[in-house]
């Protein structure tokens, strides 16, 4: 029989003769592996569940047009090429007008979007009917909704009017036979829309406006006024309110504003005026946020586009699945794109992940290092209590000329081969408690990492081998002198 042979026979008797004794430290080992394990995965899955939890408090960066630059759908997806395509959750553009119900006489803040994408960026958006799927379909806030008496199936019409824009260079169109059409603000913020048409002397000679959007007993009469709108034939532009034409009575805003619709005019050749775009859409939805999206419409960029006849954005809200550290770095690489895009994390967002991350690694770490402490204990007094039964056998041994060398090896073999097991039962185990933890926890479960068996193993017999430390230093103190007289 082989040395080795001879060994692994006196380790395996050893454990057999003290079966209860040896099954405790192996039962410690275990749970000590078990819990190494399942905690040790945890620690390096936190990141992804934790990332998918908050993902579902909205967006961790945004992206804004750089000064004197535009955001569009082009200038945005070449940004997110510095993302990489499996961290990317959700990116959802927004552009921002502001549309008139003239039923109402209201105007209400749209955002146009892509719906698809909302629901990845804002899960938590809650909404009573359906997101929209088709053309001419939109979300309305609870806020809104309430205000205007709408619910899903409801259809209301919705029309843009040109924002007020000073042209600096607008005379530029005051031209002999010229046809301009201009906007401005009247009363309660509503759009009046104003067309003329200039003789050959570029003096006004016909003019008509559009003032649904003014009180109809008042400031409606901007429109109607016969004498109100002759005054303003034969007029040259600019023109000033109260010296080259008198308002309405009781209508000095309305009046004001046809006068800034014709000084901000130009000529429809220009290609700058947007005309006045109207539709019908379908209410699909409630949007119930508790937040301020209540108070807006939303529908999708499709269908604002045509209203509007404008592609351009102004923000895109991106979710990320990453650390602190990854966003920093995605957010300067976009920044250094050269695109005119400018990135910016949401703080509030970034800075609680971050936090609630390393406090819950700090735990998972600490409550690793305080049971693995106790396996050691454990195990470190089970085998000491060993040493103590077989005094008298390892006293005959040194008696016999059994040098230390082979006392040390066996009580730290026997060590080893239960730390081996036991880091095998432990790899196993754990990943069962690491999955329900995570799904208990998170609502997701985990895959299994090839790589924390080995270090499982290796971990499970270094702690067995610690362990042994103390009572193979007393095994060897043994004298057998004193043991064989009974002392």
């Amino acid at each position: 029989m082989t040395k080795r042979k001879m060994f692994l026979r006196m380790i395996t008797a050893s454990l057999l003769r003290r079966r209860s004794r040896m099954l405790i430290a192996l039962l410690s080992i275990a749970i000590g592996a078990t819990i190494l394990s399942g905690l040790v995965t945890i620690y390096y899955d936190v990141p992804r569940q934790m990332g998918a939890q908050f993902r579902s408090y909205g967006a961790n960066m945004i992206l804004l047009p750089e000064d004197g630059g535009a955001l569009t759908q082009a200038s945005m997806d070449r940004a997110l090429s510095a993302v990489p395509a499996e961290n990317l959750v959700g990116a959802t553009p927004y552009r921002y007008v502001r549309l008139d119900m003239t039923s109402r006489q209201q105007s209400f803040t749209t955002a146009g979007t892509v719906f698809a994408e909302v629901q990845k960026t804002s899960p938590y958006f809650s909404v009573e009917g359906e997101y929209p799927q088709g053309s001419k379909e939109i979300l309305v806030g609870k806020e809104i909704a309430d205000t205007i008496g709408v619910k899903a199936g409801s259809y209301i019409q919705l029309t843009y009017r040109p924002s007020v824009t000073v042209h600096e260079n607008a005379s530029d169109d005051w031209v002999p036979g010229a046809s301009l059409s201009g906007s401005a603000e009247g009363f309660n913020a509503g759009i009046v829309v104003v067309e003329a048409t200039l003789d050959e002397d570029a003096k006004i000679a016909s003019i008509t406006v559009d003032a649904s959007s003014q009180t109809e007993e008042i400031g409606g009469q901007v429109a109607t006024d016969r004498n109100f709108l002759a005054r303003f034939i034969g007029q040259s532009l600019p023109l000033t309110l109260g010296e080259d034409v008198d308002a309405v009575s009781g209508a000095t805003v309305s009046s004001q504003a046809v006068v800034d619709a014709l000084n901000n005019s130009r000529s429809a050749d220009s290609g700058t005026t947007v005309t006045e775009q109207s539709g019908y859409f379908n209410v699909t939805g409630i949007l119930v946020t508790g937040g301020e999206e209540e108070s807006y419409i939303f529908m999708s960029l499709e269908d604002l586009e045509k209203l509007t006849r404008d592609d351009s954005l102004d923000v895109a809200e991106l979710s990320i699945s990453a650390n602190a550290d990854q966003l920093d770095g995605y957010a300067a690489a976009i920044n250094e794109s050269g695109e005119g895009v400018t990135a910016k994390l949401v703080k509030r967002v970034t800075r609680s992940e971050t936090a609630v991350l390393g406090k819950l690694q700090a735990l998972v770490f600490l409550v690793t290092v305080v049971v693995l402490l106790l396996t050691t204990i454990c195990v470190s007094t089970t085998m000491m209590a060993v040493v103590s039964e077989r005094r008298r056998e390892i006293g005959l041994r040194k008696a016999l000329g059994a040098p230390d060398s082979s006392i040390r090896a066996e009580f730290l073999g026997e060590g080893m081969f239960l730390g081996g097991l036991g880091g095998l039962l432990g790899a196993a185990l754990g990943f069962v408690f690491a999955q329900v933890v995570s799904v208990n926890v998170f609502g997701s479960s985990i895959t299994f990492q090839p790589l924390l068996l080995p270090i499982t193993l290796v971990v499970s017999m270094l702690i067995a081998a610690v362990s042994c430390l103390l009572p193979i230093k007393r095994a060897v103190a043994i004298d057998p002198a004193l043991v064989l007289k009974g002392e």
